[in-house]
């Protein structure tokens, strides 16, 4: 099987899905099959693949369900190599559904055993909590990205989430490696925004990705589109980005371009 990343981050507003979206089209245009599995209620990963919300039938929630198979909940999205598993508002109901299972954090772990090697990579857009749909995408996981937003609190909460993440491998998944840390929402013109990546970088220092994620007009008007910044904009600094976060994965993971 390919390798599962889940962009995870308790605090809203991070660019996860902005993450998940764009990394998941520029893996495609470097020729790498991606499956995009939409683990947030609010569905903005859906739709920000171009795929109308209020028609998902199948999605997330049979997965987790188990009510369907993986392969029976993947649709085609117009990002090449992109395929996805799409999320309803539904979605916000399966935690109290799980709660009385037994094994309720492996869920998406067994759902996801039939995949084989379709895909190189699997991103899971996690949502904006450290709940039970979180806990099943960090116990599926190789490893996790957590993206830091260039403002102020950028770093509150990050304790919580390591613990968290420190919890599920001691617990769930062993082998939960962190993929790396992500700068987002960057401007160069701000003292606080140099003042966070400085000490993001001090305290972190390899586990920071050398890509930073720039504010980038572009970038925010791409999902009211239904599209990724690769189709909306591909000359754009959002685009080149993401196109060089993609690469350092790539290049961390020794795949070839």
């Amino acid at each position: 099987m390919g390798k599962i990343i889940a962009i995870a981050n308790q605090k809203g507003g991070v660019g996860k899905t902005t993450t998940t979206v764009n990394l998941a089209a520029s893996l495609g245009v470097l020729e790498k099959k991606v499956l995009l599995i939409d683990a947030d209620p609010q569905a903005n990963a859906t739709s920000g693949l171009g795929i109308d919300v209020d028609s998902v039938e199948h999605g997330t929630y049979q997965l987790l369900e188990h009510t369907m198979p993986v392969e029976d909940v993947i649709i085609q999205t117009d990002s090449p190599n992109v395929d996805l598993v799409p999320a309803h508002i539904d979605l916000v109901a399966i935690e109290i559904e799980l709660v009385d299972k037994d094994n309720r954090e492996y869920m998406l772990k067994e759902a996801l055993k039939n995949l084989g090697d379709r895909y190189d990579f699997v991103l899971i857009d996690c949502a904006p909590s450290l709940g039970l749909l979180t806990l099943n995408a960090l116990t599926a996981a190789d490893s996790v990205m957590i993206p830091i937003q260039c403002e102020y609190f950028a770093l509150e909460g990050l304790g919580k989430l390591l613990n968290t993440v420190k919890s599920v491998q001691k617990i769930h998944n062993n082998d939960l490696d962190i993929e790396g840390m992500l700068l987002t929402m960057y401007d160069s013109r701000l003292r606080l925004s140099n003042q966070v990546v400085e000490e993001v970088k001090k305290h972190f220092a390899d586990m920071v990705f050398d890509t930073i994620i720039q504010r980038n007009v572009r970038l925010s008007e791409a999902p009211s589109y239904g599209e990724s910044i690769i189709k909306y904009d591909a000359s754009s600094k959002g685009a080149s980005n993401y196109l060089n976060l993609a690469h350092e994965i790539l290049k961390k993971n020794k795949e070839k371009v």
